[in-house]
């Protein structure tokens, strides 16, 4: 549910629509909500000074219901 909610979120902020995936990794701190963005992209999502991406962490926080869930904004230009 967290990740589809947060994929319609970032889908409605983005120009590149299709491009979004947003993937749960489950750790023992909690979940982690992994989202991918088309690299023209990435500025929107993370917005000025962090802005969008803060609000976006604290709609998922929301939504998780006291659960532990991190909200992570890959860079897909950097190597791993």
């Amino acid at each position: 549910m967290l990740e589809e909610a947060l994929e319609h979120l970032v889908k409605g902020i983005v120009d590149h629509d299709g491009d979004v995936a947003v993937r749960t990794k489950n750790v023992r701190n909690g979940d982690i909500l992994e989202v991918r963005v088309h690299p023209d992209d990435l500025g929107r999502v993370i917005g000025r000074r962090g802005r969008t991406a803060s609000a976006l962490r604290t709609v998922m926080g929301a939504l998780a219901g006291g659960g532990s869930v991190r909200v992570d904004i890959v860079d897909t230009d950097r190597v791993r």
